[in-house]
């Protein structure tokens, strides 16, 4: 049986932040990728946005990391060259109702430690965007993009160049936990092949949860329920009259129908919420266009008929459902499941791409404690 010190299952950003932090410490690791490529997952299929951290509860991971990520984010992408814009985002009101709300949101991101909101009137708005219709608005200077790509390239060249290896094609059918503290653990491949680590991070995605059904020896009241919600986006055709991130005042379970930049200065539109029973549910269907205008045009109403062509769609790996307040990051540790060496990163929905070098942190402190 094959050994190495570290394995991390599943290569998107997020498992490569956690495999170039663990490779850092001096471990070896190796990346096991059920895909044939990197990235082919939910962390190509995102708004490749660099959050602010304005939204997630005072004191959750999300916030925490979400700071602290946006900050190692942007310096990181400076130092490397990596493809990055601090273009700024308005979270625009369009009713009285929603104004009176932009009061709260600032007071709860400077509970996050986001202090550099402004709120601006419908003039101050407009001057900065003139095509944009709102009655008031929040201005985050701090808000970007980023190339998510070229992001998870330097990272898995940074695991490459600390010995760190990626093997694609690479399914885990299974983790045996139940000797873990005496003699590690043993991942069973979907070729039969098995591996044997002292330290797994399960960072699967969307497959997280069912891969954590799948460990002998964890608990089975330690998995919550995986949640599939599809964010459908669609793109622009023409040129964007917009230079920032146009965003409404959440009113659902994701942020409303959002108009973001790519580096190219392309616009698109979304992402939806629409809840599936399927990790691969990645069509747009057409039809979901009017709603899209109807919900674009509430701040643009300058918006063209048929200037909305489908776009893409990516599915949020949920553990939450439908109705219920949106779940905090689960980033399991042996205390929390008992499973010596194992870490289960659950739920690692928006804003995970922000989060990702700050994970990886969190993830290495939590195995080096």
């Amino acid at each position: 049986m094959d050994q190495v010190d570290a394995v991390v299952i599943g290569a998107g950003v997020v498992g490569l932040a956690v495999a170039r932090a663990l490779a850092l410490q001096g471990r070896e690791v190796m990346v096991l990728e059920r895909a044939e490529a990197i990235g082919t997952g939910t962390s190509s299929r995102n708004s490749e946005v660099i959050h602010a951290g304005i939204y997630y509860p005072a004191g959750s991971l999300k916030a925490r990391l979400c700071v602290q990520g946006k900050a190692l984010l942007y310096a990181y992408c400076e130092q490397r060259g990596i493809g990055h814009r601090r273009c700024g985002k308005l979270i625009v009101a369009t009713d009285d109702a929603q104004a009176a709300s932009l009061a709260g949101i600032q007071a709860r991101a400077a509970a996050n430690g986001v202090d550099d909101l402004v709120l601006l009137t419908a003039a101050q708005a407009q001057a900065m965007e003139p095509q944009l219709a709102c009655v008031a608005s929040l201005h985050s200077p701090s808000t970007g993009i980023v190339d998510s790509h070229g992001l998870m390239l330097s990272l898995l060249g940074d695991l490459e160049n600390a010995g760190g290896l990626l093997a694609v094609d690479s399914a885990v059918s299974g983790i045996d936990a139940r000797h873990a503290a005496a003699d590690g653990l043993v991942l069973t491949a979907q070729d039969g092949t098995e591996i044997a680590a002292g330290v797994v991070v399960n960072a699967a995605g969307l497959e997280a949860p069912a891969l954590a059904t799948r460990t002998l020896g964890l608990r089975a009241d330690a998995v919550p329920t995986a949640w599939f919600a599809k964010g459908n986006y669609f793109t622009l055709s023409g040129r964007s009259p917009f230079a920032r991130l146009i965003y409404p005042v959440p009113e659902s379970a994701g942020l409303g129908v959002h108009l973001t930049l790519d580096l190219g200065g392309q616009a698109k539109f979304g992402p939806d919420v629409q809840w599936t029973d399927r990790a691969d549910d990645l069509v747009v269907d057409p039809a979901r266009g009017e709603a899209f205008y109807a919900e674009v045009r509430k701040y643009w109403p300058g918006l063209p008929d048929g200037a909305l062509v489908p776009g893409y769609a990516g599915i949020r790996p949920k553990i939450s459902g439908p109705g219920a307040p949106a779940a905090d990051f689960l980033i399991q540790g042996p205390r929390a499941h008992g499973a010596a060496g194992l870490v289960n990163l659950l739920g690692i929905e928006s804003p995970g791409l922000t989060s990702s070098l700050a994970i990886g942190e969190y993830v290495a402190a939590l195995l080096a404690d």
